[in-house]
């Protein structure tokens, strides 16, 4: 019974332990005058990506490396089909030209490198395949070209640099912040570790599945949130960007930094879950371009969510 208290209260405190760190980060940033655009490119976006990031780097240093892959593609699955299903059902969701064209196929372009780079043993003739720690520098140098983007793409647009308010708090209070959320992370990370691990033996199945399933929607839990309230405060652009954002964040910096510590053993069954990972991204590029250009409508949230169900459906009854 503990086991599982601490791996509820683990994700309370995983998340948590983000928001304490981007809380203390972004003030200590914003007393050194850099912009408040430039904390929520970078200290934001981390935060929201750091349960994933923490969670597999815990998993893949204990030799759980499917829960570790098994989270971020989980993470990405759940964020298209679970997370822009709910948001698009709140209010429909209208998509920028530039996140239409180059964000969203860019989602699609990480899922694709990181499909080659897994499986470039296997298509070779061998039997093995694992994300080494070349394939994750190489991820790691795509996640740099994404972010010189976003920061051109931004700073082209000078008037939304003050959308994101940050607090200031006092140095001492900021470094309690950053230390909190960093033992946080680290303490909460290991509590859903060891839990997930715990759930799979219980119930005999593998890993994979609970690191595709519980494990990846708990770690997706800070997007689902803000995607939710932005919706349903209308700011469907934070919504959308929020969801494609996370994905190639997951895959090229999580990944990434996972596998260049530590190389990742990819088994061929979790292809399927690649699959997938590519399909929803897919789904989410054609459904711009059905019924009214550039926007998700209800009835398209609705079968986000019907896919989202019959995926799980077949993970837990295959």
């Amino acid at each position: 019974m503990l086991m599982y208290i601490l791996f509820v209260i683990g994700f309370i405190i995983l998340i948590k332990g983000a928001d304490l760190l981007v809380e203390g980060a972004s003030s200590i940033a914003a007393r050194f005058n850099i912009p408040s655009l430039v904390i929520g490119l970078t200290i934001v976006a981390f935060g929201t990506s750091a349960p994933e990031l923490f969670v597999n780097l815990i998993a893949s240093f204990n030799g759980n490396t499917d829960i570790a892959i098994g989270n971020v593609l989980g993470s990405n699955i759940a964020n298209v089909l679970l997370i822009l299903g709910v948001a698009a059902i709140i209010y429909p969701l209208s998509v920028q030209s530039s996140t239409v064209w180059k964000e969203i196929p860019f989602s699609l372009l990480a899922a694709v490198a990181l499909w080659v780079l897994a499986n470039d043993v296997m298509l070779d003739g061998d039997a093995g395949s694992f994300i080494g720690r070349t394939d994750g520098i190489i991820l790691l140098l795509f996640f740099s070209i994404f972010m010189v983007y976003v920061f051109e793409i931004s700073f082209r647009h000078k008037p939304a640099e003050e959308e994101i308010a940050v607090g200031r708090l006092s140095i001492t209070k900021s470094v309690v912040f950053i230390m909190a959320g960093l033992a946080g992370l680290v303490f909460g990370g290991k509590w859903i570790v060891e839990g997930a691990i715990h759930i799979a033996n219980l119930l005999g199945v593998s890993e994979s599945l609970i690191g595709l399933t519980v494990v990846a929607v708990g770690t997706s839990l800070p997007e689902l949130a803000t995607s939710a309230v932005a919706a349903y405060r209308k700011n469907v652009d934070i919504a959308v960007g929020n969801v494609v954002g996370s994905n190639i964040f997951n895959i090229f910096l999580v990944l990434g930094t996972s596998a260049t510590i530590k190389p990742l053993p990819f088994k061929p069954a979790s292809n399927f879950d690649m699959f997938v990972v590519m399909f929803s991204s897919a789904l989410l590029f054609a459904f711009l371009f059905v019924g009214k250009r550039h926007r998700i409508e209800r009835w398209q949230g609705i079968m986000f969510l019907v896919f989202y169900v019959a995926y799980t459906a077949y993970l837990i009854t295959a």
